[in-house]
């Protein structure tokens, strides 16, 4: 490599590796979910909204509960009390109490665990699905999604956020009908402003519980960026030493 291009490969570098995030949460029909994962209080509230309204369906099996405790500043007491309403002790990961049976019986099916959702989906997908149900007859359990259709899934925040319905197209080639927008025809307990920041609170916990080493790799990413700064302050006056002689 040409020691003249080392700085500028270095940035070009540092530049794709910065991207790759925004990249991978660009879809073409999901809205901004704009989660901050240094928040802790939105991480707080995110935490007890899931137990609340998820964890009655959905586990987190790669998580336990001492971990979320360390992790967003809770004592024991605190998450025992306030999250933990399995009977697990602490170090016990965070299962769910739905039995197969049961499962099978409401939803044809086991709900999935949400550790790695985030991950797998990205947090773009994970705020736009939770505020696109609408009500839909047609379906068993009488709701429908508009980012993913036929979801075997009931709206568990509809009392906040009211209630929709969707606004169809012109039928295609199949004779579907797409779902063009949503309208709220009975609102919820909550502004929709506020149930915007519900959505967002459960987004930005389900993305630190997908990796919770972010939030540690996250403060030490500027300490990382102004070592490589640094060094490449040193690489550029070792390379004009080198070529000194030269010229």
């Amino acid at each position: 490599m040409n020691l003249r291009k080392f700085p500028l490969f270095l940035l070009l570098a540092a530049g794709l590796l910065l991207s790759a995030p925004v990249l991978a949460n660009e879809g073409g029909d999901t809205l901004r979910a704009g989660t901050d994962l240094t928040d802790t209080a939105s991480l707080q509230r995110g935490a007890k909204l899931f137990v609340n309204y998820c964890s009655g369906c959905h586990s987190l099996k790669y998580m336990r509960y001492s971990r979320i405790g360390e992790d967003l500043g809770l004592t024991e007491d605190e998450v025992q009390q306030n999250l933990n309403f399995t009977g697990s002790k602490p170090g016990e990961q965070m299962h769910v109490a739905l039995t197969e049976a049961d499962a099978q019986q409401f939803f044809g099916k086991m709900p999935p665990d949400l550790s790695v959702i985030a991950r797998v989906r990205g947090s773009d997908w994970i705020y736009t699905y939770l505020k696109s149900f609408y009500l839909d007859e047609s379906r068993p359990l009488g709701w429908n999604n508009k980012l993913f259709p036929n979801a075997s899934m009931p709206n568990p925040l509809w009392q906040m956020q009211g209630l929709q319905h969707a606004e169809f197209g012109k039928a295609d080639a199949s004779g579907e009908r797409p779902v063009e927008a949503l309208t709220l025809a009975t609102p919820g307990t909550q502004t929709p402003e506020q149930f915007d920041q519900t959505v967002r609170d459960i987004t930005a916990f389900l993305e630190y519980a997908g990796e919770p080493a972010a939030l540690k790799r996250q403060s030490m990413g500027v300490w990382v960026v102004l070592f490589l700064a640094f060094f490449t302050f040193l690489a550029w006056l070792l390379k004009k030493e080198y070529w000194r002689d030269v010229h």
